[in-house]
């Protein structure tokens, strides 16, 4: 094995039946994964077999799609809340991470503290928090908000949130010694009734790529994950966020950027194709456009011709950083909205890449290599096939180039990502 001076680091994105829209509808799929703890069992010991540095579990604080036709034809209907679920991963495993995603719009910084740091105790070290300021209309009727905050306001509530909640973490507030917060949006005057992390402070995780969110990231992030099609995008996401550290006095490695990638893997490039298709062969055309819908932020898309080009979209309050990427995609492509919705239902706008291990890691040593990774959010398409695949073939081309670690060399997540520990 050639040495290396940096390896990749990898999250295994754990979502039910899997990342692929239509997953559940795969034969070798487990329909009712989103509710089986058994199911998420074995996906976390296979990572942790593999050496994965951390699971990674997304949230939303409500269903997917309000039409409810359409929510029970995909893959994403059910789900535990995250923290409850890694919190029963935390004694099936013994060392791979325990990231979970986490609303400022829709918590309050001394119970989301409190419950990171529940987490990364029990865990021995191994929590970490995605930051999210949610932008989903129906997560917002279901906390009595008149409606979906402006993305602005957002952004300034999930600053002075993650400075709250940073501070309990590293015992900086409620003690003698230091004042009590009291600013716009929060009021905390006591500090957390336990210890502190076993690694400092869990690990903070960021995805927002908006002109906010990426400031966000810079000034309180350890882990951005991001979507990019393109080495081209990926590098400019790269080199942009590394170059606002040092107004926030920190140094680029004191963030690690993992890109989301959705492989399809077999032994030979033909099997890997064939069974893209078949995923391809499994979505509905209303799923497809009523995903698109909502990540564009526009509830008609379906009155413009499937076929025609995708039309003119007015600026959202929704994910913008996501609804330019689709919009970039479609018109550099020149695809219809049929194509859009089918090539976007496979990774919901992440980079996908089909082939042989061989033809996989090079794709990934590429951007490593590249400056555009710091290493990657694996999304496997359906679970747990598309997972034990990548485990088998690709995560040992990986090690067989030096690329990735052979085994744990420390206890906690920070260890494993290469992170320093909060003073």
């Amino acid at each position: 094995m050639t040495a290396h001076r940096r390896q990749m680091k990898l999250g295994a994105f754990l979502w039910a039946t899997g990342h692929h829209i239509a997953a559940w509808r795969h034969p070798q799929a487990h329909v009712t994964a989103g509710v089986d703890i058994d199911h998420y069992i074995q996906l976390a010991r296979t990572a942790e077999a593999a050496k994965f540095d951390m699971l990674f579990c997304e949230d939303a604080a409500g269903v997917r799609e309000a039409n409810v036709n359409i929510a029970s034809q995909t893959s994403r209907s059910i789900g535990f809340e995250p923290i409850s679920l890694l919190a029963a991963l935390a004694v099936q495993t013994s060392r791979i991470g325990l990231v979970s995603t986490a609303s400022t719009s829709y918590n309050e910084p001394y119970g989301l503290a409190r419950a990171f740091l529940s987490l990364d105790n029990l865990s021995s070290g191994r929590a970490g928090w995605n930051l999210v300021t949610s932008a989903s209309h129906i997560e917002a009727a279901n906390f009595g908000s008149t409606g979906l905050r402006p993305h602005v306001d957002r952004y300034e509530r999930a600053r002075e949130f993650a400075a709250v909640v940073t501070a309990l973490w590293r015992g900086k507030l409620g003690v003698v010694s230091e004042p009590s917060h009291d600013g716009r949006s929060f009021s905390v005057r006591y500090p957390l009734d336990l210890p502190r992390s076993p690694q400092g402070a869990p690990v903070m995780v960021q995805a927002g790529a908006s002109d906010e969110g990426r400031d966000l990231a810079a000034r309180t992030a350890d882990v951005v994950f991001t979507a990019a099609q393109t080495y081209e995008e990926a590098k400019a996401f790269y080199d942009d966020l590394k170059g606002r550290l040092a107004t926030y006095g920190r140094e680029p490695d004191d963030i690690k950027i993992m890109p989301g990638v959705a492989p399809v893997v077999a032994a030979t490039e033909a099997e890997a194709q064939e069974k893209y298709e078949e995923l391809q062969e499994l979505i509905p055309d209303d799923v497809g456009v009523a995903l698109l819908s909502s990540y564009l932020s526009i509830s008609d898309l379906w009155r413009y011709p499937i076929d025609g080009p995708l039309p003119e979209l007015p600026p959202s309050e929704g994910m913008q950083s996501r609804q330019a990427l689709v919009i970039e995609q479609s018109r550099r492509d020149n695809l219809s909205i049929r194509q859009l919705a089918r090539h976007f239902a496979g990774a919901r706008g992440h980079w996908r890449v089909v082939g042989t291990p061989a033809q996989i890691a090079d794709e990934l040593e590429a951007r490593f290599e590249g400056g555009a990774a710091d290493g990657f959010n694996v999304m496997p398409s359906y679970f747990p096939g598309e997972l034990d695949a990548f485990a088998a073939l690709v995560v040992p081309e990986l090690q067989r180039r030096g690329l990735f670690r052979t085994d744990y060399q420390g206890s906690t997540l920070r260890d494993h990502l290469g992170l320093k520990r909060p003073e």
